[in-house]
C-alpha cells in the first residue's frame, strides 16, 4: 500500500511541476549584455516623475534596438518602480526594415509602447501586449537605491 502511495504521489508532483511552466521565450529576444547606470533624479528629468520615460541608445546593445526606461507609479509597496524594456518589437520585428537594414522600433505613446509595423500596444505598466495573443515586451532587470538606477541583464 506504501508503494503505491508513493508512486501516486511522485505523479501527482511531476504532473503539477509539468504544468508550472511559463510561455516559451521569445525566439527574437536579443542577444545583448549590457550594465548601465543612470541618476533618474538630478541629470535625467524626463525620469523625475512617474510616468517619465526616455529612450536610451547606443552601441552597447549590439543587436538590440536600445531601451525605453520607465518611471512606474508605485507598484507593491516599492517606493521607486522602473522598468526597461527593449525597443525591438517583441513579435515579428524584422517586418519593416528598409533596404539599409533599419527596422522599426517601438515608439512610446503614454501609456503604451507602439509597434507601428504590425499594429500592436503593449502596457509600459507592465509590459503586457494588447489584444491580441503574442510576447509581450522583452524586459531587462533594473535596481533603484534611491541616487542611480541599474539596468543589466
Amino acid at each position: 500500500m506504501r508503494r503505491y502511495l508513493i508512486i501516486i504521489g511522485v505523479t501527482l508532483l511531476a504532473l503539477t511541476l509539468s504544468t508550472c511552466r511559463e510561455y516559451p521565450e521569445n525566439p527574437y529576444r536579443p542577444d545583448a549584455h549590457f550594465d548601465i547606470t543612470l541618476y533618474p533624479h538630478t541629470r535625467d528629468y524626463e525620469l523625475n516623475v512617474v510616468g517619465g520615460w526616455k529612450y536610451v541608445t547606443s552601441d552597447i546593445f549590439s543587436n538590440s534596438a536600445g531601451l525605453i526606461i520607465f518611471h512606474a507609479p508605485e507598484i507593491e509597496h516599492e517606493e521607486y518602480a522602473f522598468k526597461a524594456y527593449d525597443r525591438l518589437p517583441p513579435n515579428n520585428p524584422y517586418g519593416c526594415c528598409d533596404n539599409d537594414g533599419n527596422c522599426t522600433r517601438l515608439i512610446v505613446d503614454w501609456p503604451y509602447a507602439i509597434d507601428n509595423c504590425n499594429d500592436i500596444k503593449y502596457s509600459l505598466l507592465d509590459g503586457k501586449i494588447s489584444e491580441v495573443d503574442g510576447y509581450d515586451l522583452i524586459q531587462y532587470n533594473t535596481f533603484y537605491d534611491g541616487v542611480t538606477l541599474r539596468i543589466y541583464n
